[in-house]
């Protein structure tokens, strides 16, 4: 309730249907920049990208004050090495330990390693992150004391503030972090966790079905806290465990705060959405909204958030000198661990846009993400069909504000994210996990790669892996279901030596 009495405080609603000026103004210093970052949304889970089912207003009003990005990508069908590709503007393939991470993973990047904050740092920007981390924290081959000083993190990497989930909300320590500790954690009270055995007493999802609220559809069965159990175990810290419904409102008032306290300098702003990914637990006033179930609800509760967020950036005055993207992780998924009918209630609405695959899958609907950027008087409405890739912020963003980018990767779109052209990026490699998949021109390459074609039954996607080498052509083809590799090895031939390449031209560290 303490949210919502400070959210009324401190909002002032403005029209939904500002218009973007006609005329650029002149800029007099480098803009605020702010990356508003999904969790599993998938190409058609917005309004504005032709759902019909359900309704994003306020994401929306993004693609009406700025530009929508038709070929708009994350790096990593997954999470963890999406994020680590955005701020490091290097693919993932080329850091081995850059999967999905355990909650008591040691941080993922070096702390010489350049990243987007670090860059912007440089350029008199403050930096600020907030929501979901999903990163690590600590140091490689030590065993993270989280009742202590918790570093490196976010902080070391280039952050002057961190508020962050430790982890994912399906994974413990289900705390927030904020900059070197623990929010709330009581000193007569510790908290301790492993990702291999449970602690003495401790109830769990699979012995202890009779405590949940929310029951795992598989995995997802070890500690439980707020009557919904998570991967991995803990112990202890009960003061300092975050209430699901809550976060929502957590992380807009910590983003807000972050804005309210710096919005006469220059900032740069990671906030990290938790929605739509697992468990789904949107705050009661959003429960029943979407029609489609806990994975609806929370996409709805997430567009009131940006609404909230973009009112505010008016309401201060900021938003004619603040660059907002709005983004994904990775592609949708509905199963993914627990029992929230997300399958039964999804109806006729197309998490995928029509896309192949989704959330895990080399197909087009892993990566192929929602792709908005408003700038306002400086950027003009329209669509663009540019293709434009998260690892590119790095670079582009350097080019603006006069910094140097030392990424492997990242390229200089900065004319396509400002819908000065519509050239944006020739070729791309997707993936991690699953392997890799490259995308050139109009074609779609995916290499041979063993494993299953599909995931679990529960999740119940392609993969996108085939021990035959697939070539889709997207301008003829754009949900890939006909592989025509067999009536163009010559192009195929062309692309796997270039994937080769990119794949061999900086060494993997």
């Amino acid at each position: 309730m303490r949210y919502i009495l400070f959210l009324t405080a401190l909002f002032v609603f403005t029209s939904c249907n500002t218009k973007v000026k006609s005329e650029s103004k002149e800029v007099t210093k480098n803009p605020n920049i702010v990356i508003l970052y999904a969790d599993d949304l998938g190409f058609g889970d917005l309004s504005c990208y032709g759902a019909t089912e359900l309704s994003t207003p306020n994401i929306d009003r993004i693609a009406k004050n700025g530009i929508r990005f038709t070929k708009g990508y994350a790096a990593s069908p997954t999470c963890t090495p999406s994020r680590y590709a955005l701020l490091t503007g290097n693919y993932p393939f080329r850091k081995k330990s850059a999967r999905v991470l355990n909650g008591n993973a040691p941080l993922l990047f070096g702390v010489q390693e350049q990243t987007l904050p670090k860059m912007l740092k440089t350029q008199g920007y403050i930096t600020g992150a907030v929501g979901k981390w999903h990163l690590g924290f600590g140091k490689a081959n030590e065993d993270l004391d989280w009742n202590k000083k918790i570093s490196p993190g976010p902080l070391e990497i280039g952050f002057d503030y961190a508020f962050l989930m430790a982890s994912t909300n399906d994974r413990v320590p289900s705390v927030y972090v904020q900059n070197h500790h623990i929010v709330g954690l009581l000193d007569n009270d510790p908290i301790a966790v492993s990702y291999t055995t449970n602690f003495d007493g401790e109830p769990t999802g699979k012995e202890n079905p009779e405590l949940l609220k929310m029951h795992p559809s598989h995995g997802h069965d070890m500690s439980i806290h707020n009557g919904i159990s998570r991967i991995g175990f803990q112990k202890g810290g009960k003061n300092a465990l975050f209430v699901d419904e809550n976060m929502g409102d957590d992380f807009l008032k910590e983003s807000l705060s972050f804005v309210e306290k710096y919005k006469d300098t220059t900032f740069f702003l990671y906030y990290g959405f938790h929605q739509p990914h697992v468990p789904r637990v949107p705050h009661p006033r959003f429960v029943g909204k979407s029609g489609l179930g806990p994975r609806g609800d929370a996409i709805v509760e997430m567009d009131w958030a940006v609404g909230q967020f973009l009112n505010y950036l008016e309401e201060k005055g900021l938003a004619e000198n603040t660059i907002v993207i709005f983004t994904s992780d990775n592609g949708p998924v509905l199963d993914d661990g627990y029992q929230d009918q997300a399958v039964e209630k999804n109806g006729a609405h197309q998490p995928t846009g029509g896309l192949r695959g989704g959330k895990y899958s080399l197909f087009d609907a892993g990566t192929h993400v929602p792709f908005l950027l408003q700038w306002k008087g400086n950027v003009q409405q329209r669509v663009s069909n540019a293709l434009v890739s998260q690892i590119d912020f790095l670079a582009s963003f350097a080019n603006l504000t006069n910094g140097e980018n030392l990424s492997h990767d990242s390229e200089n779109i900065i004319d396509a994210f400002l819908g000065k052209s519509d050239q944006g990026r020739t070729s791309i490699v997707l993936g991690r996990e699953n392997g890799v998949a490259y995308y050139k021109d109009r074609w779609a390459y995916i290499p041979p790669h063993k494993g299953p074609k599909m995931t679990n039954k529960f999740v119940n996607i392609e993969t996108g892996r085939d021990t035959l080498p697939q070539l889709y052509d997207l301008s003829q083809d754009a949900t890939q279901q006909e592989n025509i590799a067999k009536q163009h090895p010559e192009k195929v031939i062309e692309l796997s030596k270039e994937l080769e390449l990119v794949m061999k031209s900086n060494e993997s560290y």
